[in-house]
Parts: C-alpha cells; structure tokens; sequence
C-alpha cells in the first residue's frame, strides 16, 4: 500500500501551520500542543526539515521554525523525500530494481507511468496549496462491528 508515514505528515501539517501565517515563527511545542502530535516525534522532523533547508531554526526566547524560502517554493515531494527518502511505488524502478520476472513482466511500464505521475503531482503540489485548502474537521466514521442477536450487523461509530 501507498502511504505516507506518520513523520510526513507531520512535516506536511507543521509547514502548513508556517505558510499560514506569512513570516511565522512557531516552537515545536507550540505546533505539537495545536495537532495534538508527540513532540519528540515532531522534533526529529523539524530537523530535519532543517537540515534539508526546508525551515530555518531561530534561536531565542521567541525563537522556533520558520520556513526557510515561500511556500510557493517547496513541494511536497521534496518535503516527503526529506523526511522519508525516495518515493518508491516498486522496486523495480530503483536504481538495482532486477527482479525474476523483468524479462516478461506486463505491468512494469504501466507500473512506471503511475510512478511518474505520482512524483509529478506531488511535485506539483506545494506548501501553498496545502496552506490555502479549507481545514475540514474529519467526519466520524461508521464501521461494522458483530452481529447483533438478531442476525444482523451493528454499526458503531467510531
């Protein structure tokens, strides 16, 4: 399956945070306390968007992250490949991708367009349009959960 991990959606939801409001300085607890995510995680991301001079570190009482060039500048791509390497939908499209069936394989060239068309969206899509997309609050879902006496499903909210 196809997903982002954990870290980078921390990374995604701490620029955002940044982008919207122009010049803005946050600490890690400040950003950690407004998501409500854990701040030795959320530490070890800002880092490293630091490192890959995605934010700037400012030091001082009022000190924090703040983004280090415009949103406009810095896609999600580049923010998921800081934080978790290079984006790989198949092995087969790495540098050493050999596999067993490379000789008659039907799907690795459709494989390789949907590859590139998820690094372009990706690369396409910036800090910007993350930090001008509405916030919506997620629904609560309903799942299925044992059959009632009666036979018949029960549904729970989750």
């Amino acid at each position: 399956m196809l997903k982002l991990t954990k870290k980078a959606d921390y990374g995604l939801i701490a620029l955002r945070h940044l982008a919207s409001v122009p010049g803005a300085t946050a600490s890690t607890k400040d950003i950690a306390d407004a998501y409500h995510l854990p701040v030795p995680l959320l530490a070890k991301v800002l880092q490293m968007l630091t490192k890959a001079k995605i934010l700037q570190s400012v030091a001082g009482t009022h000190g924090g992250y703040k983004l280090a060039r415009d949103p406009r500048r810095i896609s999600a791509l580049e923010v998921v490949r800081a934080i978790d390497g290079p984006v790989i939908l198949t092995h087969c499209f790495t540098e050493h991708g050999v596999c067993d069936q490379s000789d008659k394989c039907t799907v690795r060239e459709p494989l390789r367009r949907v590859h590139e068309a998820i690094l372009e969206l990706l690369n396409n899509f910036t800090i910007t349009d993350l930090a001008e997309a509405p916030s919506v609050a997620l629904t609560q879902l309903a799942a299925l959960t044992p059959m009632n006496q009666a036979g018949s499903p029960t549904h729970q909210v989750l």
